[in-house]
């Protein structure tokens, strides 16, 4: 018989969440002051989506898996690629690859995000305040978002574009919090 011994290893890794939670954050703040009607959709936004809100939040949601932490693997990719998704959404009908979506199929798609945001949420209750704060202000968007699609009401976007402001912002604020408490050794922000 062959002498073998399991070694576990200590995860001495750093936390990947506040990063992921500043491109989300960051790039959700952006998009929504579009909303809101402060700017246009242009490539500072698109940007954004395809690099911090997108692949740096599927690169973070690989670091979570590792880390063994199934929340942080599905949230982290699964927005990334939200952001990558809703990115080429945008520009691929413009280089002649497809028809852009109806307003009504928009709806649907942002429908079917925040559906998934809802069972975060739900998750989310056994994680923490700030975390269920956030996943409910990520649902609260999405339904704006997709019943301003479906009736073509401006006022609603707008208040979905203030809303996801607001939303980002407790995404950064949760990465500050835990940044500082990581660097500092001890709560600055509460959580």
């Amino acid at each position: 018989m062959e002498n073998t011994q399991l070694i576990i290893q200590k995860d001495t890794t750093a936390n990947p969440g506040p990063l992921g939670l500043c491109g989300f954050g960051l790039t959700t703040i952006l998009l929504n002051l579009h909303n809101a009607g402060l700017f246009g959709l242009d490539t500072m936004i698109l940007a954004m989506g395809i690099f911090f809100g997108g692949i740096t939040q599927v690169i973070v949601g690989s670091m979570e898996w590792k880390k063994n932490n199934i929340f942080g693997t599905m949230a982290f990719t699964s927005y990334g690629i939200f952001w990558l998704t809703l990115v080429f959404l945008l520009i691929l009908p413009k280089m002649g690859l497809g028809t852009a979506p109806t307003p009504i199929a928009m709806g649907y798609f942002l429908s079917v995000w925040g559906i998934l945001s809802l069972g975060f949420f739900v998750a989310t209750l056994k994680l923490g305040r700030a975390l269920a704060i956030l996943f409910a202000t990520v649902v609260i968007l999405f339904a704006l978002l997709a019943i301003a699609n479906f009736t073509g009401n401006h006022m609603i976007h707008t208040i979905a574009g203030i809303e996801g402001v607001i939303c980002g912002s407790i995404a950064v604020y949760i990465a500050m919090a835990q940044l500082f408490e990581t660097v500092y050794g001890r709560q600055i922000l509460p959580l």
